[in-house]
């Protein structure tokens, strides 16, 4: 099975791309993104037990 043009040189830039860069921001810490995605989901938790007073 043989991969068109366009999906090897994408093969290509995705191993030429990960030696540059670490993949990861100096400044974004995977706690503190972690922590945000909790919230935002529990407030998304509440405003849907808001709105669904039927119960």
């Amino acid at each position: 099975m043989s991969l068109p043009p366009s999906a090897t040189q994408f093969v290509t830039l995705a191993a030429e791309g990960g030696e540059e860069h670490g993949g990861n921001h100096e400044s974004l810490s995977p706690y503190v993104t972690g922590i945000g995605a909790f919230v935002i989901l529990l407030l998304l938790l509440w405003i849907t037990t808001r709105f669904n007073r039927d119960r």
